[in-house]
């Protein structure tokens, strides 16, 4: 006669796995989330997803904006694009407005925040100083930073004008233009910058500071072996929103130079969606304008997207 080893009242290795659950919805959780999310969902495609549609397939068109009809020219426009001799100095000049826009943005925004979020007399004050020019108006920045380079009566004239320096010509020579208008976006945007990154700041973790601080690590190996490396999500974040700022600038060139001078001084991919659509009435040129800007933020997000989560 066999006697089982098996204690009747364990059970076996294959009988202690948990039973497979299954998630039950309500017809009324089910309502609920359909009522938070189709509102929502119907206004990103109305006002989103279809004029991107209509501008992708506009672009394979020759239309006058103020006409009723449109004539079909498959890639005529793409081509045309990337053959006018202007096309490589408005990339150049997208390339360089974006990058040095989003680099000095994030950086000056970091420093401003790494200084303020010190216990100093009258943080407050100063804090609401350097972000409110975040929410003025681009164009009334525009006309102030006007009077700022203009090279006879403007300030830049007179702080050059104490040391001996002559004062450059912003409004006559391409190279100072685009510098004018990118120090002034980046004067207006950095409180963006610096408010997201304060948060952050205050929202880290103190006892590795004060770890650091007890094992007695400089400041400056600190703040990049202990502070950086928490704000890298907010850097992610900051990356990817001041990008797509900076790419999509039109109030402050058009205010300040009107894209030039010498024509395409200071002009950018988006100030031609503006241009070709609206002043040379040329739509289906301006749609592939914009088509080629969407194209180039999407690739450049993704890679973005997909660099983070190899760091992660």
């Amino acid at each position: 006669m066999s006697i089982s080893t098996r204690s009747p009242s364990v059970p076996a290795d294959d009988d202690l796995e948990p039973p497979k659950r299954r998630q039950a919805y309500s017809a009324r959780e089910v309502a609920l989330a359909s009522a938070l999310i189709l509102p929502n969902l119907v206004l990103l495609i109305v006002f989103t997803y279809r004029p991107l549609l209509d501008n992708i397939r506009l672009s394979f068109f020759d239309w006058n904006i103020s006409s009723p009809r449109a004539t079909f020219i498959g890639l005529g426009n793409y081509v045309e694009w990337f053959a006018a001799r202007s096309t490589g100095t408005i990339v150049l000049n997208t390339v360089v407005f974006t990058a040095v826009s989003v680099i000095g943005s994030m950086a000056l925004g970091l420093a401003l925040a790494m200084l303020l979020d010190q216990k100093l007399v009258g943080r407050g004050a100063v804090r609401s100083m350097v972000f409110a020019p975040y929410v003025i108006s681009g164009a009334a920045i525009g006309v102030a930073f006007q009077f700022v380079f203009d090279p006879t009566f403007g300030l830049v004239q007179d702080l050059l004008g104490r040391v001996g320096v002559d004062t450059p010509n912003f409004y006559q020579r391409p190279g100072w233009a685009l510098f004018m208008v990118t120090v002034t976006y980046i004067w207006k945007n950095v409180g963006y910058a610096f408010v997201i990154y304060l948060a952050a700041l205050q929202g880290r973790r103190a006892e590795l500071d004060e770890a650091a601080e007890i094992d007695g690590t400089g400041p400056v190996r600190t703040f990049l072996r202990v502070t950086l490396p928490q704000l890298r999500p907010t850097t992610f974040f900051l990356s990817v929103t001041v990008l797509l700022n900076s790419f999509q600038v039109f109030d402050i060139i058009n205010v300040m130079t009107k894209g030039g001078p010498l024509g395409t001084g200071t002009t950018t991919m988006v100030y031609q969606v503006y241009q070709e659509t609206f002043v040379n009435a040329r739509a289906g040129y301006g749609a592939t304008v914009a088509t080629i800007m969407f194209i180039v933020v999407l690739i450049i997000t993704l890679l973005q997207v997909r660099i983070q989560d190899r760091q992660d």
